[in-house]
Formats: structure tokens, C-alpha cells, sequence
């Protein structure tokens, strides 16, 4: 995936590992148009989910922090240490942009819809996968991987998780679908979200959003 030229922020790739691509990214044809977003913080659980839904869905998934890492020759840790996170968000948009109309199920990164331009962009249904600070600390077990809770001890990463949940919280807001997680598995979910977008797009036929 190319984001085009890279500008001014473009990243120095020397002492960057190879990041991993997406695992299964394709998941079937697109029979929609209609963009899904699924937005909330880390370990929501946006990118088990999101494959989850693509699949019943036969729509593509793409998990955004993902394709910016392959496209970088970077993980997002690398980046967020190496340049900072104002490259990262800059990233971050030009990978959303390609991605706008495309009917794909895309999992965005936690504090991507913080960002006007970026949320402003977004076409088609967003959905917020809520989950409480405690869930969300249980659900994050590589810390190290993630920038914003490195080099934290558990009761910091839950200090941060609740400091960035009230920062984002406004963002998340303006969703158009909500699904609260704590207590459901994945698959639970990604049925919630099925249904919340078929009641919310009754017109579609034959055979709704598929």
C-alpha cells in the first residue's frame, strides 16, 4: 500500500526492523461501497473484531497502525520513538484518505478519530467499540509494543488509559454506533456491530449490508 510521496515527514528508515503485514487482508469481495470504521482505544479489540465482521461481511479489512508499518518499514513503537508522534498521526491520515469510499472494514488506530481532518474524512458508518480503563489494561499484555504505555508499571498504564480515554472520549462521541465490549467476546461483538449497521441501513437490497 503506497500513501504516495512522502513529503515532509517522510521517515528516515535506517535502524527500522521490518514491521509485519496485516494478517488476512483480504477477506472476501466488497459488496458495498460503505466504509466501516471501527474506533476506540487499545485493546478494544477494533482489529479481532474488525477481521471478524469483514469476514461475515465479505468485505476487505485493513488495520490502519498495520498497513502505516509495512508501508514504513517500521512498527508504530519505532516510529512513535523515532520521530515522533506528530509524524505518525501525519501518516496516519495520508493511510485513511486511499481508504475513504472504499467499502473496506478498517480498524483505526486509538487516537486516530482525535484528529479533525482525519474524523472529518471518515464516509460511511463509524462505530466505537467502548470498554472501561480496567478492561482495556487487561486486554494489553505487550506494553512495550504499544508507545503510549511503554516503560509504564500497571497502575501508570491504567493512569494513562483513563487519561487518554477522558481526552478522546468527545471524539469517540460523535459515532454514529456505539457498542459497549467489557463483557462480550469478539465474535459477540462483531454480531452487535452486524446488527447496529443492518438496522441502521434497512434499504439495502437484496440481503442488506452484504
Amino acid at each position: 500500500m503506497s500513501f504516495g510521496s512522502p513529503g515532509p515527514f517522510s521517515l528516515r528508515r535506517g535502524g527500522c526492523a521490518a514491521a509485519s503485514e496485516a494478517e488476512a487482508a483480504y477477506t472476501g469481495a466488497v459488496k458495498s461501497t460503505s466504509t466501516v470504521w471501527l474506533v476506540g482505544m487499545m485493546g478494544a479489540g477494533k482489529s479481532t473484531v474488525g477481521r471478524k465482521l469483514a469476514h461475515q461481511l465479505r468485505r476487505r479489512f485493513v488495520d490502519t497502525d498495520h498497513e502505516i508499518a509495512r508501508a514504513a518499514g517500521c512498527s508504530v513503537a519505532e516510529i512513535f520513538a523515532s520521530q515522533g508522534e506528530g509524524v505518525f498521526r501525519r501518516l496516519e491520515l495520508a493511510a485513511v484518505k486511499p481508504l475513504v469510499g472504499s467499502g473496506a472494514v478498517v480498524a483505526l488506530g486509538g487516537g486516530a478519530v482525535a484528529q479533525a481532518e482525519l474524523r472529518e474524512a471518515l464516509d460511511g458508518s463509524v462505530v466505537y467499540l467502548r470498554a472501561a480503563p480496567e478492561t482495556l489494561l487487561s486486554r494489553v499484555r505487550e506494553a512495550e509494543s504499544r508507545p503510549l504505555l511503554a516503560g509504564l508499571s500497571a497502575d501508570e498504564r491504567l493512569e494513562r488509559l483513563r487519561g487518554l480515554l477522558e481526552l478522546r472520549e468527545a471524539a469517540y462521541g460523535t459515532a454514529a454506533i456505539t457498542i459497549d465490549t467489557d463483557l462480550l467476546a469478539p465474535s459477540e461483538v462483531a454480531e452487535r456491530v452486524l446488527g447496529a449497521l443492518q438496522a441502521a441501513e434497512p434499504a439495502r437490497a437484496p440481503g442488506g449490508l452484504r
